[in-house]
């Protein structure tokens, strides 16, 4: 009977989230995003390029700090600000350059990009999986901003409706945001002198 009972709960969980339209998914993706605005947030953002190949940062944000991992061909870069302060870490040279942080956009605007996803697009789903809806953002005819990407691909995942990737094509360019996840806290983002012996710091504020 328990296992008949489990069959029914499943087919039920199953019918009613095919019921559901793309619309409403990214809708209830924004309410939830909305719900931990004010929670630190990580997330990765890919650029796929020819000849370059792959640029890819992951980011830790908290508040008006953050902590930035890139990777190039390669070559390792970590990144901290406050807001106010740059620091800088490069592990192939053993150096930590201490700056003035020049003034910047919101650190956390690639999350930004997954809010409100459907203006200007017509949206459906193309398919799901037991554990994601997988959705084509078509830019719609009355869309004239002439830097929004044709066509957007997004991924929900199911039960928590977080986005598990976004991923557009601009000219030959393939731009990707994808892992995020709440839940960061300040000393992710905090630069620690004490992690990194051995290392040259330089600051070269004025």
């Amino acid at each position: 009977m328990k296992a008949f009972f489990t069959t029914v709960l499943s087919l039920f969980v199953a019918v009613a989230s095919f019921g559901q339209t793309a619309q409403e998914i990214v809708e209830k993706m924004d309410q939830v995003m909305a719900a931990h605005k004010e929670d630190g947030v990580q997330m990765t953002f890919e650029m796929k390029m020819p000849i370059i190949g792959t640029i890819s940062t992951k980011s830790y944000v908290y508040g008006n700090k953050y902590r930035l991992e890139m990777e190039s061909d390669g070559e390792a870069t970590t990144v901290w600000s406050d807001g106010s302060t740059l620091w800088t870490y490069t592990p192939s040279e053993k150096k930590i350059e201490i700056e003035t942080a020049a003034p910047s956009a919101n650190p956390d605007g690639n999350a930004e990009m997954l809010e409100g996803i459907t203006a200007g697009y017509d949206v459906s789903i193309s398919k799901q999986t037991a554990d994601a809806w997988y959705i084509k953002c078509k830019k719609s005819k009355t869309n004239t901003d002439k830097d929004d990407p044709n066509t957007m691909d997004l991924v929900v995942e199911k039960g928590s409706y977080l986005p598990k990737s976004l991923s557009a094509k601009v000219s030959l360019v393939t731009v990707t945001i994808k892992d995020l996840k709440y839940g960061v806290k300040e000393s992710d983002v905090t630069f620690n002198p004490a992690g990194y012996p051995g290392v040259q710091i330089i600051d070269k504020r004025q």
